[in-house]
């Protein structure tokens, strides 16, 4: 009886342990015959998105383009999209080109307003910003630029813990948020040495 029952084990497992590898196997095979799309990905009613690239230009002739390697809608708020390894190019009218990359963005399809998250790196000209956050509102023309920044020029390098930026008059805010705390500015021409 014991024996039977040892065999009976066995086998049950035997079984589980094929069906359980046959499941994975034809699982593995069909992710890899989903169709590519380039835009939407709807298969099973996913929210994914692979290679987007929104477009827009604003009343005053300004142009918004941004391109992420993937993109997922917000279930709770389809105008909200969350993006991951996020390039954006803001053509601004009468002024030269803004640069943004950054590993992961909040993307609002209605108003263009964009949050960058970690590794953040703004170029304009020979100018460099690097932090770990950004709030850029098409809106209301500013970038609000924080934690651990880094402000490179060709003379200077400033350590500040918020840049705010007037996209449209340039104008310049740079903060630190305890008092006592100070901007810190480096000349890399100081003596010779960078």
């Amino acid at each position: 009886m014991n024996k039977k029952f040892l065999i009976r084990i066995f086998l049950i497992i035997f079984f589980l342990s094929i069906i359980l590898i046959i499941y994975k196997n034809i699982k593995k095979d069909n992710s890899k015959s989903l169709p590519d799309i380039s835009t939407v990905e709807s298969y099973n009613s996913s929210n994914i998105m692979k290679n987007v690239n929104y477009e827009s230009i604003d009343a005053k002739g300004n142009e918004f383009i941004i391109d992420a390697l993937e993109g997922q809608i917000d279930i709770s708020d389809s105008n909200t999209i969350y993006l991951t390894d996020v390039t954006a190019l803001i053509k601004l009218n009468n002024s030269n080109n803004i640069k943004i990359t950054s590993d992961y963005g909040k993307y609002n399809i209605n108003n263009f307003n964009t949050i960058f998250s970690q590794n953040v790196i703004i170029t304009y000209l020979d100018n460099k910003i690097t932090a770990e956050y950004l709030d850029l509102s098409m809106e209301r023309n500013s970038m609000i630029i924080s934690r651990n920044v880094v402000y490179t020029s060709t003379e200077n390098i400033l350590n500040a813990d918020v840049i705010e930026v007037n996209i449209k008059t340039k104008d310049t805010k740079i903060l630190m948020y305890e008092k006592g705390k100070k901007v810190k500015i480096k000349s890399k021409n100081q003596n010779g040495n960078n």
